[in-house]
């Protein structure tokens, strides 16, 4: 994929980090500088909208007890049905995988078209889902884990214990900062984040001399 995102004349960035990092509020840094953000979490819903092809796969497979009354996908019931079995899993993201990869595929063309020399691919899990070569470079949003827990039980309303269970069944941060190119720390303020941001975007086109 290297290969076809560089004959398209635009460069793809990998943002990602664990739980209650604040990869949003990064994105809509970047968003604000002009750069096409897609967000892989919105491509997965829009996968299985009503009528698209994966959603019938994914009826056939689980049965329509998996949809609402109004035809949309639960996904909360979803999830219930494939955490203890691995082959379900396994047989889900064979079904989600190749439909992302193709509306994510479409969605670079259009930047690209556009004029568009980067774009911002955010996925909470690009590393350990083992797309990285989606993208041209990683970049990964960390906190300090103190800041980490806090945010994520004010974020969700849920105690420390539970916060903590989150957080341990996902990569770890410093894991997840090893494969980045660039480590984005996001454990101040939102002007303290928004001043390193600044530095990073300074650094990303001026080393381009944009």
């Amino acid at each position: 994929m290297g290969q076809q995102k560089k004959s398209r004349g635009i460069r793809v960035i990998g943002l990602t980090g664990g739980v209650a990092t604040g990869k949003s509020s990064v994105a809509r840094f970047f968003a604000g500088k002009g750069i096409p953000v897609i967000d892989a979490d919105q491509l997965a819903r829009d996968a299985v909208l009503p009528g698209t092809p994966a959603l019938e796969q994914i009826v056939a497979l689980f049965g329509r007890d998996v949809l609402t009354r109004g035809g949309v996908l639960d996904r909360k019931h979803l999830g219930t049905l494939i955490f203890s079995n691995p082959e379900k899993r396994r047989q889900l993201e064979d079904i989600l995988h190749p439909e992302i990869r193709k509306l994510a595929e479409e969605q670079i063309a259009h930047a690209a078209e556009a004029g568009h020399r980067r774009l911002i691919y955010m996925a909470p899990l690009l590393i350990e889902a083992g797309v990285t070569d989606r993208v041209d470079d990683i970049w990964v949003v960390t906190v300090r884990p103190e800041i980490q827990l806090m945010r994520l039980m004010q974020r969700d309303s849920i105690n420390r214990e539970q916060a903590q269970r989150i957080i341990d069944s996902q990569m770890p941060l410093t894991e997840k900062e090893s494969h980045g190119s660039v480590v984005i720390d996001n454990s101040g303020t939102e002007a303290e984040t928004r001043m390193v941001l600044e530095t990073i975007w300074t650094e990303e086109t001026g080393n381009r001399n944009e």
